[in-house]
């Protein structure tokens, strides 16, 4: 079984002891996400608000990332890249380094302070990436774009029913307003970047954490039916 390079920070998780397999919990858990996807059709999660907002900003985040980053013109990619191991979608890829768009929530998630990358997952995100590729240079921005109106409007009524009131909506209202729209701010602050390098040695520890996987996904269906079948 390939893994999306999305999913390789899950499988990457050291187990806490020798005797889990070389897979740590949440790598086991990710693996039995799978046997339910691909044998019966079953997605533990499928859409978020998050998500949604994402996608829908995708294009806005990758012209804001051409207009403030010196790498030219910059277009979604839409090509699938496959090995023996991994599969993936970078969002940009230009002559020389690949882009992995990250749309921030609102304003509280967007990492204004951060100096280095701390998310694991999309540090083994890019890796897979520029293995799939070639490409020995990566950079991860994270955007701030204003959330769609129809998303706004939901996460106002959102507001509403987790307050519990339907007095002060102007004040609600203004409150969702002023974490989700960023003209006020200036473009080259609304992009955060991170370099990631390309590291063999990294690529080499993922092939051998896939294997495991594939190994347990195997021992695990097969003791699944077992299972189902006793009882």
């Amino acid at each position: 079984m390939r893994f999306h390079c999305s999913q390789l920070g899950k499988i990457m998780t050291n187990p806490r002891s020798k005797s889990d397999l070389g897979l740590s919990a949440t790598a086991k858990a990710h693996v039995e996400e799978q046997i339910l996807r691909r044998e019966f059709g079953i997605v533990k999660e499928f859409w978020s608000r998050y998500t949604d907002k994402g996608i829908r900003v995708e294009e806005q985040s990758i012209k804001l990332c051409e207009k403030v980053l010196d790498f030219g013109l910059l277009w979604k990619n839409d090509e699938v890249f496959q090995n023996d191991y991994i599969v993936g979608v970078p969002d940009v890829i230009t002559d020389k380094v690949l882009l992995d768009v990250k749309s921030a929530w609102d304003g509280t998630t967007f990492p204004w302070f951060l100096k280095e990358l701390k998310n694991k997952d999309y540090y083994y995100q890019l890796q897979g990436y520029m293995w799939l590729t070639g490409k020995t240079e990566s950079y991860l921005c994270y955007c701030l774009i204003d959330t769609p109106e129809d998303i706004l409007q939901d996460e106002i009524r959102r507001q509403h029913w987790e307050l519990k009131q339907i007095e002060d909506a102007d004040e609600i209202e203004d409150f969702v307003r002023k974490k989700h729209s960023f003209n006020h701010i200036p473009d080259d602050m609304k992009v955060k970047t991170f370099k990631i390098d390309f590291d063999e040695e990294v690529i080499e520890k993922i092939k051998t954490r896939i294997k495991i996987c594939n190994d347990y996904y195997e021992i695990r269906f097969k003791e699944l039916k077992n299972e189902q079948l006793i009882l």
